[in-house]
């Protein structure tokens, strides 16, 4: 069996990763348009920088140590996102680098009949699968909520899409067999904290969610093995869910018969129960409180193209793109205004890749007169839940799907 003291062990490694020279500064300061984003708290766009850890293109480095890094929205109008300019999410900060041949995972737990260790060459075994996916951190969009709250202050880019490639975990789990008392499985990565007293990140899914067929233990993203900063060799994809349950560099889960009580699932990452119109809820976790595990993403939109504050002439064609996705119920319309809102027009709809995936769009309009044009787009979904206007607020800043609006010039 793995013994998970050697990935500690393995944290000078990380280290040295996130210690290259490469990631000297490059001073990008907020008067860049690449960091341009309206409504962060006073001091975090002053602050903003394009910063390059190795493997990545320069991103908008939120914090350091952990790395929290933004895909700027120049790499949103691609159908996927690239590996290297891919958003990082961290909350711990010893990132050991783990290669294929030590890598190895635990299943093991209380509801598992035959506890057994899947090692790399192991996952040749299982059929191979592909699913396009949005990842998305819970607190996309946090920095703009208002009154501001705690946390990493994250612009738009806390998120990207790609082709996700592995195998599906409810495989592997009826190889270890699965006993009719399970309630969740449990999930550990190799990252640690430096410090004996802050949590490990640990989290757990519903039995249904780990048993679904597109929940997978991947080792590809974009046709690519995983990148260091996004959970090589193995992480665990959960398409649909927001990131918080996507567990990087995964070496172990374990099957059990009660809810599983960490810190990360209660009291972090909670959203206060009935204000989002969720589907999916994570009951065995929910309690008297007055919350729920935050679980599926909900429908949103994002105009990647033109930025706001952006000049046009009199007469000139103006092309508006950009994205929308949701929890995995697919893009039934984006409706874009010109306007402020006070009339809509349907944007056409781009090639859709799966219902887990986002969905480019685009709508043109002439620029007929001289002025401000408020610009605007709302994505509703299959099943009928679209944007709000009005932030739902909540302590942690999480769900922000506020109707965009950007304006743009014409002289």
């Amino acid at each position: 069996m793995t013994d998970r003291r050697k990935f500690l062990k393995d944290v000078a490694k990380g280290l040295a990763v996130v210690g290259a020279g490469s990631l000297v500064p490059r001073l990008v300061r907020a008067s860049d348009p690449r960091l341009a984003t309206p409504g962060l708290p006073s001091g975090t766009l002053e602050e903003s920088i394009l910063h390059a850890l190795p493997g990545k293109r320069p991103l908008v480095k939120r914090t350091f140590r952990p790395p929290n890094y933004e895909t700027p929205l120049d790499y949103f109008n691609e159908p996927f996102t690239p590996n290297d300019a891919f958003f990082v999410r961290y909350h711990l900060s010893n990132i050991p680098a783990v290669g294929t041949a030590q890598w190895k995972l635990e299943i093991g737990g209380d509801s598992v009949e035959k506890p057994l260790a899947l090692a790399w060459d192991d996952l040749r075994g299982y059929e191979q699968v592909e699913i396009a996916a949005v990842c998305l951190c819970s607190g996309n969009r946090r920095g703009l909520s208002n009154p501001h709250v705690p946390g990493v202050e994250w612009g738009h880019g806390a998120m990207g899409n790609a082709r996700w490639k592995g195998i599906r975990l409810k495989d592997v789990l009826a190889k270890a067999g699965v006993k009719k008392e399970a309630v969740e499985i449990v999930m550990n990565g190799a990252d640690s904290a430096p410090l004996a007293t802050t949590p490990d990140f640990v989290k757990s899914l519903p039995m249904w969610k780990a048993l679904d067929e597109n929940t997978l233990l991947a080792y590809e993203m974009n046709r690519e093995p995983l990148p260091h900063w996004n959970g090589h060799p193995v992480r665990l994809v959960v398409p649909g869910w927001t990131g918080t349950y996507w567990t990087k560099q995964i070496v172990s889960i374990e099957v059990v018969s009660q809810p599983f009580k960490g810190f990360w699932m209660n009291p972090a990452y909670r959203i206060p129960r009935g204000k989002f119109p969720l589907v999916d809820r994570f009951t065995s976790q929910e309690t008297e409180a007055p919350t729920t595990p935050i679980t599926e993403m909900v429908v949103a939109s994002l105009i990647t193209a033109p930025k706001s504050g952006q000049r046009f002439k009199v007469g000139q064609r103006v092309e508006v793109k950009g994205i929308a996705w949701d929890g995995g119920y697919g893009m039934q319309e984006v409706d874009v205004s010109t306007d402020g809102g006070r009339s809509w027009r349907p944007a056409e709809l781009g090639k859709d890749y799966g219902r887990f995936s986002w969905r480019q769009w685009s709508y043109a309009f002439k620029a007929d007169k001289k002025g401000v044009y408020t610009v605007m787009a709302k994505a509703t979904n299959r099943i009928g839940s679209t944007q709000t206007f009005d932030l739902i607020f909540n302590p942690a800043g999480y769900h922000n799907n506020v109707v965009q609006k950007i304006d743009v010039q014409v002289a």
